[in-house]
């Protein structure tokens, strides 16, 4: 049996979908599952040992394309997959599995998706709070109650994998280190303020800790500014903007501790089973 994931586009939401992964392979342990996700996702799924081969979703968001989807969908359509699992809740993210002729596309009904999804589930927002919850009620049947507890995501990380991302980057090993993670998908609103975490990478240092600052590059100039406000900013390493996400999740799963905004690094610090402070 092989089915094939369309996976949501944020990173914090793909780590999350692995509850689903789990329990798919709960149920048949022999499943094949392949994932059809855009580029800046394919790190995370890459560290999922359920998810077998990535295929590149080219899309931006909002992008239709209809000729470019409807040749990517006839090449999977030669893949023999019998299932698609449809995350996203939007009409694009559907076209690909029905025009790849997959018979039995699963997902929530989302945007008036009648024919596109044809093992529809409907959202009960009170039932299912959590987006968890929500990815893994598609592995029931539509209208049945989710079973609990449920399977938490968890990333691989191997002490090799980090020996090798350290050596790449030029970075020695420390015996305490804590990851700072300080951006946030919708800026100053949802930041704890630079001066607070200058002021407790002081205290750490006081501890003998190190601290790696990780973020994309639009996390930089936050990330500057720690280091600037920082009584010893030599501890201190910005990162952000320099490493791979890859690489990020191997410098998280080195880490003692991770302090962090609401950011898709919190969900995979957490996936990685760090200690985990996030400030909302």
């Amino acid at each position: 049996m092989k089915a094939l994931i369309v996976a949501p586009a944020w990173i914090g939401d793909a780590v999350m979908a692995q509850t689903l992964f789990k329990r798919l392979r709960q149920y048949e342990p022999g499943l094949q599952l392949d994932a059809l996700a855009p580029s800046w996702v394919v790190p995370v799924l890459q560290r999922m040992p359920e998810i077998g081969k990535v295929i590149d979703n080219p899309f931006l968001h909002g992008e239709l394309s209809f000729a470019a989807r409807y040749r990517l969908a006839r090449q999977l359509a030669h893949s023999g997959y019998q299932r698609a699992y449809v995350l996203p809740n939007s009409l694009k993210s559907a076209l690909i599995p029905f025009l790849a002729s997959i018979p039995q596309r699963i997902g929530f009904t989302g945007e008036a998706r009648y024919g596109l999804i044809n093992h529809r589930h409907t959202l009960d927002e009170a039932a299912l709070p959590q987006m968890v919850e929500r990815f893994a009620q598609l592995a029931e049947s539509p209208g049945s109650r989710l079973p609990r507890p449920l399977p938490l995501p968890r990333l691989s990380s191997s002490a090799e994998q980090q020996a090798e991302t350290l050596a790449s980057l030029g970075i020695q090993s420390p015996e305490k280190v804590a990851v700072f993670c300080p951006g946030a998908e919708y800026g100053s609103a949802k930041r704890w303020p630079a001066r607070h975490f200058a002021i407790l990478a002081d205290e750490l240092a006081q501890r003998d800790y190190a601290i790696w600052l990780l973020g994309s590059a639009k996390d930089k100039a936050i990330g500057d500014d720690i280091v600037g406000l920082a009584a010893r900013p030599a501890v201190l390493k910005n990162l952000c903007g320099i490493t791979s996400l890859t690489q990020a999740i191997d410098l998280i799963a080195a880490s003692s501790f991770v302090v962090c905004n609401d950011s898709g690094l919190m969900h995979i610090a957490a996936a990685l089973d760090r200690p985990l402070i996030a400030v909302y």
